[in-house]
């Protein structure tokens, strides 16, 4: 048996003891990661209950609209248009706000999939602005709300100015805005909306004189899935995806969204988008295939 002398043995229970300590710090290391994660995964199932429930709601409340004034239409007396015509405004409307919320959704689904990428063309700026306005008229009317357009941009080519970007994604960003300025807005005031140039930025502002936002709920509220009211029955309607959506897109695009707003007074969505690099010999359209075209690929 070999002798040990005690410093060769306190040598051995230092090293003994450095190790265990070592394992209990990764132990430790391990156990916190593991918290980690099942708190992400408690939030995902979450965020996807409350996903689940609002998409549900946005879907078939229009759905339901829709077969049930259809079925009166079905029923109305001969020559009364009045009432047909009516109808058929809050069919359209209905519509309109299904094809909307869909688009979002399938977008959400692309770009959890991380399969959006930019599609650069030369932009006629002016006429999608305008082409997204007119989209939102009904609407706007609906609600007695006024839509300003201000293009602080002198003209380009011919009477037009082009600018290299995607034009889609434009669409999507500026239907969003505006649908979120006319929802938090009161009756009876405007939504302003103005474009300009700053060297090879473009700048978008949408603002409206409505609810405004607390600055609490600024900091979340381009989280995805995230909303302000998340009741089922909120007069507000909406599950929180647009916002998140612009911001995604604008990630893409290389670009930036800001917010100033006080609560009760309105708010102002900020858009900086950068111009694209790449060289491009085509133009997109004019803008006005959104909506119900049945053709129409947003990516």
């Amino acid at each position: 048996m070999t002798n040990i002398s005690d410093k060769q043995l306190l040598k051995e229970l230092k090293t003994k003891l450095e190790e265990r300590k070592k394992y209990e710090e990764e132990i430790s290391l391990l156990s916190q990661e593991l918290q980690t994660v099942t708190q992400r995964f408690k939030e995902s199932e979450a965020l996807k209950s409350h996903f689940i429930s609002n998409i549900s709601n946005e879907i078939v409340n229009p759905f339901t609209s829709i077969l049930g004034l259809s079925k009166s239409i079905l029923s109305v007396e001969k020559n009364d248009w009045k009432k047909v015509v009516s109808m058929v405004a809050l069919i359209h409307s209905e519509a309109f706000n299904l094809d909307f919320q869909l688009k979002n959704i399938f977008v959400a689904a692309k770009i959890e999939a991380g399969e959006v990428v930019p599609n650069i063309a030369k932009v006629n700026v002016r006429n999608i602005v305008q082409t997204m306005i007119e989209s939102f008229g009904l609407v706007a009317r609906k609600m007695a709300i006024d839509i300003e357009f201000q293009f602080n941009i002198e003209y380009g080519f011919g009477k037009n100015f082009y600018f290299k970007t995607d034009s889609e994604k434009l669409k999507l960003i500026l239907s969003n805005l505006m649908n979120n300025a006319l929802k938090y807005s009161y009756k009876d005031s405007k939504v302003i909306i103005t474009v300009w140039v700053d060297e090879d930025i473009l700048n978008i502002s949408v603002q409206d004189f409505g609810t405004g936002i607390s600055e609490k709920n600024q900091k979340v509220i381009f989280e995805r899935f995230k909303r302000l009211d998340s009741g089922i029955n909120s007069i507000n309607r909406g599950h929180g995806l647009g916002l998140s959506i612009t911001k995604a897109l604008l990630d893409v695009m290389g670009g930036t969204i800001e917010i100033e707003s006080k609560k009760g007074e309105g708010s102002t969505f900020y858009v900086r988008i950068p111009e694209a690099k790449n060289i491009v010999e085509g133009f997109s359209g004019e803008g006005n295939d959104i909506f119900f075209d049945g053709d129409d690929e947003i990516f």
